[in-house]
């Protein structure tokens, strides 16, 4: 399929392009979504099957850092198949993995910055928290596509980029928070009413609560990558808007070979 011209796109046309995006690499994210999620995944599943994270702190610790560090390989990876995507080359699962190994340490400390960052501003009356998320939500996506940005500059400059568009980052951010949570809303009431009371049960090894974080984990590996092509769609349209890219490709592919 034949991608538009880089050029300022509208919230509608960012969500087309990404799930355009999302269609075209389907198997090449699934394969690096169930490198970096499935792992954890099952490991949870173990946990709460052994009497949950309390239980279990040895394992509980083990886990933490497992999907901090594997879901920051993964959101990288998914950025470099969808940026190479976008403009038009392609990569490989494994590529992409490859490429996003140098910048574990930079990604996990993001990660925790970010959490931090947002959980404070969550605690000030919620607003300043949606605020900070939607301005700092770009930095995956200028840490793994500009060179040498290290967390509190990838921070920063996804600060630049949105000022003045957090209200559209909101709004995608919204339309991805419903995609996301209207499986789990749904699966919730079905596990429900098949099983009363499964959800709140104390027991955390029950079957149908298993069942149920299993069901979970793999929505979320469906649509968690979706997320990165919205984010890296939207990160190249705040420098078409902002910086001109679209006219420093447009020259650099008229340079003579």
């Amino acid at each position: 399929m034949t991608f538009p011209a880089l050029r300022p796109l509208s919230v509608g046309e960012i969500l087309d392009t990404s799930f355009a995006l999302y269609r075209r690499h389907f198997v090449a994210l699934a394969t690096i979504v169930m490198v970096s999620t499935g792992a954890p995944l099952l490991l949870n599943l173990y946990i709460q099957s052994a009497g949950g994270l309390i239980a279990n702190p040895v394992l509980a610790v083990v886990y933490l850092v497992a999907y901090i560090a594997l879901s920051s390989l993964g959101a990288a990876a998914t950025v470099f198949l969808i940026s190479e995507g976008y403009l038009g080359r392609e990569l490989t699962a494994g590529e992409a993995m490859a490429r996003a190994m140098p910048l574990l340490g930079r990604l996990v400390v993001y990660s925790i910055l970010f959490a931090l960052v947002v959980f404070i501003g969550l605690l000030l009356l919620l607003v300043p928290g949606i605020i900070l998320a939607c301005g700092l939500i770009l930095a995956t996506p200028v840490i793994v596509l500009e060179p040498g940005a290290g967390a509190m500059d990838a921070l920063s400059r996804s600060w630049s980029l949105t000022q003045g568009s957090r209200l559209r980052m909101f709004g995608l951010l919204l339309v991805f928070g419903l995609l996301l949570y209207i499986p789990v809303i749904a699966l919730s009431t079905i596990a429900m009413i098949v099983v009363p009371g499964s959800i709140s049960a104390a027991d955390g090894g029950s079957a149908p609560m298993l069942t149920f974080t299993a069901l979970m984990g793999l929505v979320q590996m469906v649509i968690y990558p979706l997320l990165y092509c919205i984010l890296t769609v939207t990160y190249y349209d705040m420098r078409v808007r902002k910086e001109g890219f679209d006219l420093e490709m447009l020259a650099s592919s008229l340079q003579p070979a």
